[in-house]
C-alpha cells in the first residue's frame, strides 16, 4: 500500500523512521554533550544576573551593590550540586535522576514528588528559555516585540520538530550556537573589565542609578540590610538567581545518551559546564556591577546593555544578541532532552500513559516531546511571554528535586556501605541541607509572585500519578491468568470455518477471550505477535508454547518498531494464499480493551483503532474486534 499523504509529510518534517538497531548510533560525544544538556544552564547567563539586577534595583544603588555577593553564593551553591551530581552519575550509571533515586532510596511519594516538581520544571524551562531568547531578539529589533508570543510559539514548534528528527540531529543544530555563545560571553567579560582597567568606559554613578531606578519606580526607594523589606529584597534577588542551577541535573538524567564509559564521560561534561557556568555567570555580574548598569523591566535586556557599552552597536554586538538568541531558544533542548527520559521512567513504573515509553520513528520519545511543547506553549500564552512573570515559578521545582535526589543519595551510601561511604554520604548530606534552605527561601520569597501555583501544582501531579497509577493496578488485576497452566479452547468449527488471523501483544485474559472466539470460528487459526524490540519476544514465546501449544505463533520481526506495517504485509500474504475458496473470508481477530470511563482511554494507545482502518484501507473483507471490559 502506498504511503498515505500524512506518512509523506511526517517523513519529509521529521525524516525516515531509524531502525532500532541504530540506537547504539545516536550515542553523543563529549563536544556534542556539552552542546545538548548543558545548553539550559550555560544559556541562564542571558537572564541570571539580569533578574538579580532588577530585583536589587528596586533598593536603588545600594541595592545593585550586593549584585556580586549574591551572585557569589549562588555560585557557592552551584559547586556544592555539583559535586553531588559527580557522585550521583558513578552510582547510577544508567541514569540518576532525582526520580529514580528518590523512589528507590526515599519511597514512592518522595519520588513522585521529585517527579512531579522536574516535570514542571522542565516545561518552566522551554518557556522561560524561549520567552528570554525572544527578548534577546526584540531588544535588538524593538519593532518585533508587538509579535512577542507567536514569535515565543513559533519557536516552539521549530524546538519540537528538530527534536522529533533524533538526538544527532539536534546535538548538530544545538553545536555551534552554544560555542558562539560562550565565546561572545566571555569575549564581553574580558574586554569589557579591561576596557574599563584601562579608562576606555567608564560605570553608571550612584546618583545617575538612583536617578533612573526612580523615574521606574518611584521616588521611595528600600533600603537594603536591615530586617523587613530589605531583607526580602536579598532573598528574592537570590531566588531570582538561582536560576542559574537549572540544568545542572540533565547530565545525571541522560548518562546513557553518552557513548562508552557512559558514567566517566557524563562526569567530565559536567564537570567542564560548571566551571564554564561559574566563570560566565560570574564574569557577567562583575562587569554589571563595576559598569553600575540598571534593568528593568520596561528597557533592554542586561545583556544587551553591556553589549552596546563594550563593544558599540557593531557586528560584535550583533554576534552577541544573535548566539545569545540562538541558544536561549536551543536551551529548550535540555528540556527536550530530559523530560521525555523522565516521563519514560514514570510510564514503565506506571504512573503516566505508557504510551511515553515507546520510541518513535527516529529513536526519540515523540509523544513526550509533543506533550512538553503543548504545555510549555499554553504556559507562554498565559503568561504572555514575559520573562520576569515566569521566573518566580521557577526553580522552586528543581530545588526541591535536588533536595530529594541528594537525601536518596545518603541511604544510597548508608544501605551500600562500601568503601569511603562515609565521606560520600556527608558530602550528599551536605548538598541536600543547603537545597532544602535555598527552597525554603525560594518558596517564601517568591510564594506571593506566582510559586504559590508550583507548590499547588505538586501535590495534584502526585494525586495524578497515583489515580494513573491505581488504573493500570486494577487493569492487572482483571488481566491477571495463571502462566503455568495449560489453556483450554474450544473445538473447531464442525462445517470447516474460516481462516482466522488474531493478534496478540501478551498472553493475559483479554487477549485469551480473543483467541476462544478466534477458535470457535476458525478452520485454520494463526495468532500473530510482532516483535518490536523491548527484549520480551522470547519470554512470550516460551509461555505461548507452555500454555497455548496448539495455536500456531508467528512472530514478525518490526526492525523500525510498526505495529501496523508488518501486521499489514502479514495479512495481505495470508489472504493471497487462501483466495482458492471464494466462500470463506479470511477474518482478523483484535483484541481490545473497553474502559469503564471515557478518559481512561487516553490511558491505553487505542492501535487496534489505528490497525483497523489500515486493515480496511488495504482491502481486509472481515476485521472484528472482540472488546473486553475492565
Amino acid at each position: 500500500m502506498p504511503p498515505s499523504v500524512v506518512d509523506r509529510f511526517k517523513k519529509a518534517l521529521v525524516g525516515a523512521p531509524l531502525p532500532t538497531s541504530a540506537a547504539a548510533e545516536e550515542r553523543l560525544t563529549n563536544a556534542e554533550a556539552l552542546a545538548i544538556l548543558s545548553s539550559d544552564a550555560l544559556s541562564s547567563v542571558a537572564y541570571a544576573t539580569q533578574e538579580i539586577v532588577l530585583v536589587l534595583g528596586f533598593a536603588g544603588a545600594a541595592g545593585l551593590g550586593f549584585t556580586i555577593p549574591v551572585t557569589g553564593m549562588i555560585i557557592s551553591l552551584m559547586l556544592i550540586v555539583a559535586l553531588s551530581y559527580r557522585q550521583t552519575i558513578k552510582a547510577y550509571p544508567q541514569g540518576g535522576g532525582s526520580y529514580r533515586v528518590s523512589h528507590e532510596n526515599l519511597g514512592r511519594v518522595p519520588g513522585l514528588i521529585a517527579g512531579a516538581s522536574l516535570s514542571i520544571d522542565y516545561v518552566l524551562t522551554v518557556a522561560v528559555s524561549t520567552a528570554a531568547g525572544i527578548s534577546a531578539l526584540t531588544s535588538y529589533l524593538p519593532s518585533l516585540d508587538r509579535y512577542h508570543v507567536p514569535l515565543c510559539l513559533a519557536a516552539i514548534v521549530v524546538l519540537m520538530v528538530a527534536n522529533l528528527r533524533g538526538v544527532r540531529s539536534s546535538a548538530k543544530i544545538m553545536s555551534v550556537p552554544t560555542y558562539v555563545f560562550m565565546a561572545a560571553v566571555l569575549t564581553l567579560v574580558v574586554v569589557g573589565l579591561a576596557k574599563l582597567a584601562h579608562g576606555d568606559i567608564t560605570g553608571l554613578a550612584a546618583a545617575q542609578q538612583n536617578q533612573v531606578l526612580r523615574e521606574v519606580h518611584g521616588p521611595d526607594l528600600l533600603t537594603v540590610g536591615g530586617a523587613g523589606a530589605g531583607g526580602l529584597i536579598l532573598m528574592r534577588a537570590f531566588s531570582s538567581g538561582c536560576a542559574a542551577l537549572t540544568g545542572i541535573e540533565a547530565i545525571s538524567d541522560s548518562v546513557m545518551a553518552f557513548k562508552p564509559t557512559e558514567w566517566r564521560n557524563a562526569r567530565r561534561v559536567l564537570t567542564v559546564m560548571v566551571i564554564l557556568l561559574a566563570t560566565m555567570f560570574g564574569g557577567v555580574s562583575v562587569l554589571a556591577s563595576q559598569l553600575g548598569t540598571v534593568y528593568t523591566e520596561t528597557s533592554p535586556t542586561l545583556m544587551y546593555q553591556l553589549g552596546e557599552q563594550v563593544f558599540g552597536n557593531g557586528p560584535v554586538l550583533f554576534i552577541l544578541q544573535i548566539s545569545t538568541l540562538l541558544i536561549l531558544l536551543l536551551a529548550a533542548n535540555t528540556a527536550y532532552a530530559d523530560f521525555p527520559r523522565l516521563a519514560a521512567f514514570l510510564a514503565q513504573d506506571s504512573y503516566m500513559p505508557r504510551q511515553l515509553a515507546s520510541l518513535g520513528d527516529r529513536l526519540v520519545f515523540s509523544n513526550g516531546i509533543v506533550m512538553l511543547s503543548a504545555f510549555a506553549g499554553i504556559l507562554l500564552v498565559i503568561f504572555g511571554g514575559s520573562v520576569s512573570h515566569l521566573i518566580p515559578l521557577y526553580a522552586v521545582g528543581v530545588f526541591t528535586s535536588f533536595t530529594l535526589s541528594q537525601a536518596g543519595m545518603v541511604v544510597h551510601w548508608w544501605r551500600e556501605k562500601g568503601p569511603g561511604w562515609v565521606g560520600k554520604a556527608l558530602l550528599n548530606g551536605f548538598g541536600s541541607l543547603v537545597t532544602a534552605i535555598v527552597s525554603a527561601v525560594l518558596m517564601f520569597s517568591k510564594f506571593t509572585q506566582g510559586a504559590w501555583l508550583v507548590v499547588v501544582a505538586v501535590p495534584l501531579l502526585v494525586a495524578l500519578f497515583l489515580t494513573i497509577h491505581r488504573h493500570y493496578k486494577q487493569v492487572a488485576r482483571r488481566l491477571r491468568m495463571a502462566h503455568d497452566v495449560k489453556l483450554s479452547l474450544p473445538a473447531a468449527p464442525s462445517d470447516g470455518g474460516s481462516p482466522v488471523v488474531v493478534l496478540v501483544g501478551q498472553l493475559h485474559r483479554g487477549s485469551f477471550e480473543a483467541i476462544r472466539y478466534a477458535r470457535s470460528i476458525a478452520g485454520e487459526l494463526v495468532a500473530v505477535h510482532v516483535d518490536l524490540g523491548l527484549g520480551k519476544t522470547g519470554a512470550f514465546q516460551e509461555q505461548w508454547q507452555r500454555q497455548l501449544p496448539e495455536v500456531p505463533l508467528v512472530v514478525l520481526e518490526s526492525p523500525y518498531r510498526s505495529l501496523i506495517d508488518p501486521v499489514l504485509e502479514f495479512v495481505r500474504q495470508f489472504e493471497i494464499d487462501h483466495r482458492k475458496d471464494r466462500h470463506k473470508f479470511c477474518t482478523v481477530v483484535l483484541p481490545v480493551f473497553v474502559t469503564r470511563h471515557r478518559w481512561e482511554n487516553l490511558l491505553h494507545n487505542q492501535s487496534t483503532i489505528s490497525l483497523r482502518s489500515a486493515l480496511r484501507a488495504q482491502g481486509t473483507r472481515v476485521v472484528t474486534t472482540v472488546g473486553f471490559y475492565l
